[in-house]
């Protein structure tokens, strides 16, 4: 008996201890930020457009934090429990905005490859969460309202990099620029959803 509960308990062990170790491997990617000598230009305008989204408060723990291994897999487990579809899109929608926030603070405390990293994160979890709800949506769920959240969110994402472009080193730009492709394209799915439904969708202040 004893033997068994050993064995179990053992097995227990090293499944959390691979999850974390999986964790913390995610949160520690690094970007190689190196200087460059092109002359590209970065458009940062409409940084200042008013957009009808407030994001959330990132917390507290931030990922400098050596605890924000624990706070990522808290996430990770949170949306493996996680059994509605539509609750699991808002939750990715909030890691997205959550970390969009973190990685603002980052970059204004000069650790741009680790505020980088997070931003990546962000707009991954908003591609993520858009391109879930459009499955959710296509099986018959109504997501109107988590429409115009995501429509929102995405045009905050890329307003927020929009001002990042104004501040943060000129070879941090080129990422932060391509990274603007991930809203841009959230946007568009979720503003066709809304036009598929006759909703009229938030105005895009940018020009693209």
């Amino acid at each position: 008996m004893w033997t068994k509960i050993l064995v179990y308990v053992s097995t227990l062990f090293i499944a959390f201890a691979i999850l974390f170790a999986s964790v913390l491997r995610t949160a520690s990617v690094k970007y190689e930020v190196c200087s460059t000598s092109t002359n590209q230009s970065f458009d940062s305008s409409d940084g200042n457009a008013n957009i009808d989204y407030f994001l959330p408060f990132p917390g507290r723990v931030l990922p400098d934090s050596p605890f924000w291994p624990l706070k990522a897999l808290r996430d990770k487990i949170w949306l493996s429990i996680t059994t509605s579809s539509t609750r699991r899109v808002e939750l990715k929608l909030l890691f997205a905005d959550k970390r969009l926030g973190s990685s603002q603070l980052l970059f204004q405390k000069g650790k741009a490859e680790n505020a980088l990293s997070t931003l990546t994160k962000a707009e991954k979890y908003l591609e993520e969460a858009s391109l879930d709800e459009e499955a959710v949506r296509r099986k018959g769920t109504d997501t109107t309202e988590l429409l115009y959240r995501l429509t929102k969110s995405s045009l905050k994402h890329y307003q927020v990099m929009q001002k990042l472009l104004e501040t943060v080193p000129y070879e941090v730009k080129p990422f932060i620029s391509k990274l603007q492709e991930y809203p841009k394209k959230s946007f568009e799915r979720g503003r066709n959803g809304l036009l598929e439904k006759g909703e009229i969708p938030p105005e895009n202040p940018f020009e693209w």
